[in-house]
């Protein structure tokens, strides 16, 4: 190579990837304006160099500005979590297929990859019906003897091949689960420069291989994001606990939703302003939560299915874990708030609520990542 040549790499732009290349210098080396251009210089033309200085001048900032220009191009990097090893929503697959669109439709992170549930379907022996109580009437009785014989039947069935089969399958999806869970290992994380992690509509203990580790990495400077379930899960993990700030207490019957902003401006309100009113959704009370910790963004006035009982109701928050940052909402149980699509069947909620959804929850990932511009100094004195 000859002279001197500005290179880039052939997918994403970035400020690291850019650099010059020059004859005589054989090692690429990260892109140094000042230096570079006064090397590029020399080499090309070596007995003009009263003329560096001027071409430095006018061509540092136009490269400087394309070095910028770059960087701010290169897209935030999200992995999502599904896995559930608790009571599994039937909105998860909508949430992901919503999560992708938002991602592409924004321009502002990509989804790199989903931490799965194992796809494997297990064998189960058939389990024999609970002892029949000394009181049992007829009617308890007579189903008590159906659901024996069926036990019995089923159990003849349970040959030694189905008993080695079950075992085979049960190991496969153990091995599934810790390649899925593995992906959220803080050495993964790292490795593929992971930004941020969002959990939708997430349950129980999940088999995180580091717990401990990721919440450091969260507070490292990275962004966590829950959506729904996300607060039922890790009930027995206090480091999770406490990087949340709240936890699911209980739920009762869908009902419609009065949301009341707690801060208009922050970029999770979604532009929707002083209040966000939804037909229908599972709403969730929130416990162990330290509001001196957390910014609230989303609330309810009274208990959620009860208007009489009147109170602070928190729905969504964010808050900094160390350097990192953590958004959450306990909102996406339904189908129909998370999709916008008109033809998803048994609507109840129109296709102009899940959009506001999708604004909410977009904002709170922007910010989540850095993206976009929010207060997360705690505001207790809400109400």
């Amino acid at each position: 190579m000859t002279g001197s040549t500005l290179l880039f790499t052939s997918n994403t732009f970035s400020k690291k990837r850019l650099f010059f290349a020059f004859s005589g210098r054989h090692n690429l080396q990260p892109f140094n304006p000042a230096a570079d251009i006064g090397f590029a210089l020399r080499q090309r033309h070596p007995r003009q160099h009263h003329s560096i200085y001027t071409m430095k001048k006018l061509l540092l900032p136009t490269l400087l500005c394309l070095a910028s220009l770059c960087h701010a191009a290169e897209k935030k990097r999200v992995i999502v979590c599904t896995v559930t090893t608790g009571f599994r929503h039937d909105s998860i697959a909508v949430a992901e297929q919503v999560l992708e669109k938002l991602a592409k439709e924004s321009g502002a992170f990509e989804i790199v990859d989903f931490a799965r549930q194992p796809t494997v379907e297990l064998l189960h022996q058939w389990k024999k019906p609970d002892d029949l109580k000394p009181d049992a009437d007829d009617k308890a009785k007579e189903k008590y003897a159906a659901d024996m014989k069926k036990y019995e039947e089923e159990t003849a069935k349970w040959t030694p091949e189905m008993e080695a089969k079950a075992k085979d399958l049960e190991k496969q999806s153990a091995d599934q689960m810790k390649a899925s869970m593995d992906k959220l290992s803080p050495a993964n994380l790292k490795a593929k420069k992971i930004d941020g992690v969002i959990f939708a509509n997430t349950t129980g203990d999940l088999p995180l291989p580091d717990r401990e580790g990721f919440i450091k990495w969260i507070a490292e400077g990275h962004a966590f994001m829950g959506m729904h379930s996300a607060s039922d899960t890790f009930p027995g993990f206090p480091g999770y606990n406490e990087m949340l700030q709240g936890h699911f207490q209980s739920h009762a019957a869908q009902v419609p939703a009065d949301l009341v902003a707690a801060d208009k401006t922050h970029p999770a309100n979604g532009g929707l302003g002083d209040k966000f009113d939804i037909s229908q959704e599972e709403m969730y009370r929130i416990k162990d939560q330290d509001r001196a910790k957390v910014r609230s963004l989303w609330y309810l006035q009274h208990e959620p299915n009860n208007v009489n009982e009147k109170g602070f109701f928190p729905v969504s928050w964010c808050r900094m874990e160390g350097k990192g940052r953590v958004f959450y909402t306990s909102l996406g149980h339904r189908q129909d708030l998370w999709s916008d699509d008109p033809a998803l069947p048994d609507r109840k909620n129109a296709p102009e609520i899940a959009k506001k959804y999708q604004a909410h929850i977009l904002g709170g990932i922007k910010w989540a990542l850095g993206l976009a511009k929010g207060d997360a100094t705690p505001n207790p004195d809400v109400k």
